[in-house]
């Protein structure tokens, strides 16, 4: 197992002589990513995807927000004109990254196969944006591999290809509630639609604090964050409210480029993994780090409310 890059052990001084109170650093780095676009999980009735782009690019320069990147799945685009009105004014604000063409689960597929799936990607990324800052892929379901051979072949066909990693290291799996609003919604039931208001803030407030926990067991110190979020039908709902927790948690919101520019971004754990999960997550596991106690997300309540 490669040590932390010296690099790393340097910048964590700065955070270090800066603590508050608080126990975290003030101003710390994070970017916001979306998955899934034109959109992830079932729409509520008379809400088109367009429309639910459109409030996320204003609620995100509205709240001055850096550049975003979307990560597209083009397959989605198939037959659907509202897809392509969607992802087209995505593109005209913000940047648009690669998530493979159908949202292939390389668990389940050939590094080949994998591959063939990204490239299937491209001429609509092309087509939304003509220079090659699209060149990032983010690893549906975060699988990077469950053998070393895999994960290693796709990160060099990667490498040749220009791309960079679109890493996460904050989760806190925001999808799981588009779902639940597409069905509370649907009812008009304001009281559940309250509850899963609630239970956002809430569980994204633990996963917050549980990341930069898990990052400091690490690495030793904090380090610039990835989020992952998903273009959904609750995004224009709730994204305000957690923007907001994002501020009041001390983040400093940045672009992915500058995120990732932290050398904690530079190594790689080098394994198969079934089901990783966010670049902590996989280092937890690598490095047979006890997570702190936590609760759980609330994975059955969601599955049942509205139905």
């Amino acid at each position: 197992m490669q040590n932390l890059p010296s690099l790393v052990r340097r910048n964590a001084l700065a955070c270090v002589f800066s603590i508050g109170l608080a126990g975290v650093c003030p101003g710390q780095k994070l970017a916001i990513t979306m998955d899934d676009l034109p959109a992830n999980g079932a729409l509520p009735p008379d809400v088109t995807m367009t429309q639910t782009a459109k409030n996320v690019v204003a609620i995100l320069k509205k709240q001055h927000v850096p550049p975003v990147y979307g990560f597209i799945n083009a397959k989605k685009l198939e037959g659907s004109t509202d897809a392509a009105e969607a992802l087209k004014l995505w593109a005209a604000a913000e940047p648009v990254g690669n998530h493979t063409y159908s949202h292939l689960d390389l668990e389940q597929n050939t590094a080949e196969a994998y591959e063939r799936d990204i490239e299937e990607n491209e001429p609509a990324l092309e087509l939304l944006n003509a220079s090659n800052n699209w060149r990032w892929l983010r690893y549906p379901y975060l699988h990077e591999g469950d053998t070393v051979e895999k994960r290693r072949a796709v990160r060099a066909y990667l490498k040749a290809r220009g791309y960079r990693i679109a890493q996460v290291t904050l989760d806190w799996e925001d999808y799981l509630w588009n779902f639940a609003y597409a069905r509370c919604a649907a009812k008009n039931d304001t009281k559940a639609i309250a509850w899963l208001r609630s239970s956002y803030l809430d569980t994204a407030s633990q996963f917050l604090d549980l990341g930069r926990e898990n990052a400091k067991l690490i690495y030793g110190h904090e380090i610039s964050y990835v989020l992952l979020m998903h273009l959904g039908a609750f995004s224009s709902s709730i994204l305000p409210d957690a923007i907001d927790l994002l501020k009041k948690k001390g983040f400093k919101l940045v672009t992915l480029e500058e995120a990732e520019s932290d050398a904690a971004y530079e190594d790689d754990p080098d394994v198969g993994l079934h089901d990783a999960g966010t670049l902590l997550d996989q280092w937890m596991q690598v490095k047979q780090i006890k997570e702190p106690m936590h609760t759980e997300k609330p994975y059955k309540e969601l599955e049942t409310i509205c139905q």
